[in-house]
């Protein structure tokens, strides 16, 4: 609280402001600004909200790109860093000139060269401070804040005391009226008190560019965020009626309606209220003081949101990396805190040297940068909690209706101060802009600046969603309907820049209504790592229509990762050295299953530490069945094994990556709490995934995370039949006349006569080359399936029979009579398949 009210320099913020609201809306300057602090509260709850979900220092840019994607994300980042960074060279020029003033050096407090150099002196300290230790910064603030809050509470109780006991010929008593807004002269005077009166309440929400920094990083800082906000409520509101009270609003003396007061009003009523004795100018320099440091206090705290966002940005590849280094002693954001300090001071003599209006009109334009990015956090709230706004009351009050307004109304600020600051008239410049015309400087700088940011935004975005957009098209457009089972899936690309990475699953139709899961992760991220992950899940693909065991697929996927390996690197290679293996596919994770609806059995391997999770369908238990160890793809080591489970119907079976464990406090942390999620898994399956990934990823996705969920179902036993025949060819015949039966029960008679040549055919193969028992199924599903089953292990060959050859035409008759057809591997033999379109 103490980090969160010294933010918004009180102080310096009341005497740079004060002015302009009495010259606004007169005597009803104290209920203006008390109005002026609600949609500052409905914003606190939106960071409240939002800090509760995803504690993250990087704020507005971080829940801006969770809640509406990068680019939106990097302009709310951006909007803090242009408010800071302008708000920067503000505080420091004020506290450089308060310096002089303080030391009686009143020639130089008006000289912009030694301001400047004072400033960027200041600006220097207060970063060293700041790169020293957040708890040093914190101590120093408690004692810049407890001298300026004493200083105004002794400033305000003077005036008080002096209005009705030895009253100036200025002063007035306090009147409700004052506080009444319905006595403002018009709507415009009341918008534009509200719009000055915003601005001396922003700052609160550096408690919340902290939060990763303090205990209870979920809870503290929020309500930190909500409090500072009332206190400062409470501070505005005496110091406002006291000064009001005592210098009154004339435009003349230590009125407060005076231009030439307009930006220091304190400066001219200390000397007034206190007095000329020994003790008078003693508080009247103790209040100069004051002012000064709560501009230093304020460049302090303005550093750190500021060094925090950058350093967020940068660990979510939004900026380059090297923002995201952490000092090894001091645990601070190294170039992040260095970085933002120098670019402020270099903005502060550039603006300086330049001219000095500028620099003035670019101060006032901070509330263009202010208001645009609270009203982002106010929508990025309401959006971000769409989900949950109907389970309580409560979430619908704080996580939507609150932060829905905060944002309204800051966004209508916005809209406002811009076309107010578009004013020739306004501030001290004017740019004649193409097809505009003359323009206010202050909406010019404004506006100029977060124009900037949208330009700067497609090349550090452009990574991101040429990656994702890349990923996206590789992954499943849609999970389609199957016979075996029901699915669901949920794909967190990372957040930003390189950090999506080529997280993949699939669900692969196979033969006998048998269905193939898989979930891979791809080692790094990027354009590669998608690019890979397409690659192989490709192989994997195309692969399981080979009808492979679980393990065999691995195999050949692991070699076919160590062969690319090899040849992205033969060229170029020192004949003499080793090939170096470095591969995106390298390191690869990846789970395969295949469940049999027939049998109700599933068979899985595993490269890599992947595990699944069981949800029993009757007791809602969950387990986590131990797979045989497995190498990631393409470093070698022992083969491949598979595992067999035997699945009741109902049951509901989970594969996911390792990045849905990622905010979790340990692996196996991360699986009880995906156990406790997961125990109801009588839910439909949609509602199970955003509940698993909104309770085990409440935050950023720093790492792509993968969900695929699958809810088994028994083939019923009407839509299939089997039968058993001994190698004797007389079986021939029986099995003909069983399949006509089955298939006039099915009314798919049609199929009758194609059926009787396939099933006679394969039959008669089975008997004549591999004799043994013989089993012929059929399955009536989206197609009709044929299956006969053998004891040999020979795959028979599609070929071009001769015109003098004897045989070789049964296999090709029936490759053009069927869609498809192949043979698949099972422990006793083989399996030769065929399906028909009904």
């Amino acid at each position: 609280m103490v980090i969160g009210v010294a933010s918004t320099a009180p102080a310096y913020s009341l005497a740079a402001t004060l002015g302009l609201i009495v010259v606004a809306v007169g005597l009803q300057s104290p209920i203006v600004v008390m109005l002026s602090f609600l949609p500052m509260l409905l914003v606190a709850y939106a960071f409240r909200e939002l800090n509760a979900s995803d504690a993250d220092c990087g704020t507005t840019y971080t829940w801006a790109t969770r809640a509406f994607g990068p680019r939106t994300g990097w302009m709310g980042g951006w909007g803090i860093v242009v408010a800071d960074v302008i708000v920067m060279a503000s505080l420091a020029e004020i506290a450089g000139s308060y310096s002089f003033r303080l030391v009686g050096l009143d020639a130089l407090a008006d000289d912009r060269l030694w301001t400047t150099v004072a400033g960027v002196v200041w600006i220097a300290v207060m970063t060293t401070v700041c790169y020293v230790g957040i708890e040093f910064s914190a101590a120093v603030q408690r004692w810049l804040l407890c001298l300026e809050a004493g200083m105004l509470l002794v400033f305000a109780v003077a005036a008080l005391t002096r209005v009705y006991t030895d009253p100036p010929p200025t002063a007035i008593h306090v009147s409700a009226s004052w506080f009444n807004p319905f006595e403002v002269s018009s709507s415009r005077a009341l918008t534009s008190g509200v719009l000055a009166g915003v601005f001396i309440y922003w700052g609160w929400d550096t408690v919340v560019s902290i939060n990763e920094e303090t205990v209870d990083s979920t809870r503290i800082p929020g309500r930190a965020a909500i409090l500072s906000t009332v206190l400062l409520l409470v501070m505005y509101g005496l110091v406002t009626t006291a000064a009001q009270a005592f210098a009154g609003v004339g435009s003349s003396g230590v009125g407060l309606g005076d231009p030439g007061n307009s930006d220091d009003v304190l400066s001219g009523l200390g000397s007034a209220v206190f007095g000329g004795s020994d003790v008078g100018l003693v508080l009247t320099r103790l209040l100069i003081l004051m002012v000064l440091t709560s501009a230093l206090a304020s460049t302090q705290t303005t550093i750190l949101p500021l060094s925090r966002t950058v350093f967020s940005m940068a660990v979510h590849k939004a900026l380059p990396a090297r923002f995201a280094r952490v000092h090894r002693r001091f645990l601070t954001p190294t170039w992040s805190t260095v970085g933002m300090g120098a670019v402020s001071i270099g903005f502060l003599v550039l603006l300086s040297s330049f001219s000095g209006n500028v620099l003035a009109d670019s101060i006032d334009s901070v509330g263009l940068a202010i208001t645009f990015q609270y009203a982002l956090t106010g929508f990025a709230c309401l959006w971000y909690h769409r989900g949950v706004l109907t389970r309580s009351i409560r979430d619908l009050v704080f996580k939507g209706v609150l932060p829905g307004l905060g944002g309204l109304v800051m966004a209508c600020l916005f809209v406002y101060a811009t076309f107010v600051y578009a004013d020739p008239g306004y501030g001290a410049t004017s740019v004649n802009l193409p097809l505009v015309g003359p323009t206010g400087g202050v909406t010019a700088v404004g506006l100029g600046a977060l124009l900037l940011g949208l330009l700067l935004m497609p090349l550090v975005t452009r990574g991101h969603s040429v990656t994702l957009k890349l990923q996206r098209s590789l992954l499943p457009s849609h999970l389609p309907p199957h016979t075996a089972l029901d699915t669901a899936s949920r794909y967190l690309p990372a957040d930003s820049g390189s950090g999506v990475g080529g997280d993949w699953y699939d669900v692969i139709p196979l033969s006998g209504t048998r269905v193939g899961l898989v979930v891979g992760d791809v080692v790094g991220h990027g354009l590669r790592a998608a690019a890979t992950m397409g690659r192989l899940r490709t192989g994997v693909r195309v692969l399981a229509r080979l009808d492979l065991t679980p393990d065999e697929l691995l195999s050949r996927l692991g070699d076919l990762v160590e062969q690319t390996a090899y040849e992205q690197h033969e060229d170029g290679r020192d004949p003499g050295r080793p090939a170096r293996r470095s591969d995106e596919a390298e390191g690869v994770t990846c789970l395969y299953a295949v469940y049999d609806p027939v049998s109700g059995r599933c068979s899985l391997a595993r490269a890599g530490d992947s595990v699944p999770a069981v949800v029993e369908p009757d007791t809602g238990a969950v387990r986590f069945p131990r797979l045989p160890p497995g190498p990631p793809l393409g470093v070698g080591g022992p083969p491949y094994q598979s595992t067999e489970l035997e699945l009741a119907p109902g049951s509901v079976v989970v594969l996911f990556t390792g990045g849905l464990l990622q905010a979790a406090d340990g692996r196996d942390d991360g699986l009880a709490q995906l156990a406790g999620v997961l125990a109801d898994g009588g839910r439909p399956l949609d509602e199970l995934c955003d509940r698993t990934v909104s309770t085990l990823l409440p935050g950023p996705v720093d790492v792509d995370a993968t969900l695929l969920v699958a809810r088994t179902r028994l083939l019923d036993p009407s839509r299939f039949a089997q039968w058993e025949l001994p190698p004797d060819p007389t079986a021939v015949a029986t099995i003909r006349t069983a399949v006509r039966k089955q298939l006039g029960d099915w009314d798919l008679e049609e199929l009758a006569f194609a059926t009787e040549l396939i099933v006679s055919e394969l039959v008669t193969n089975a008997i004549r080359y591999v004799g043994g028992p013989i089993q012929v199924r059929l399955i009536r599903d989206r197609s009709l399936i044929c299956e006969v089953s053998d004891t040999g292990h020979t795959t028979p060959n599609l070929r071009h029979a001769a015109s003098d050859d004897e045989g070789g035409r049964g296999l090709f008759i029936i490759a053009q009579m069927t869609h498809s057809w192949g043979t698949r591997y099972t422990p006793t033999g083989k399996t030769i398949w065929t399906e028909q379109d009904l």
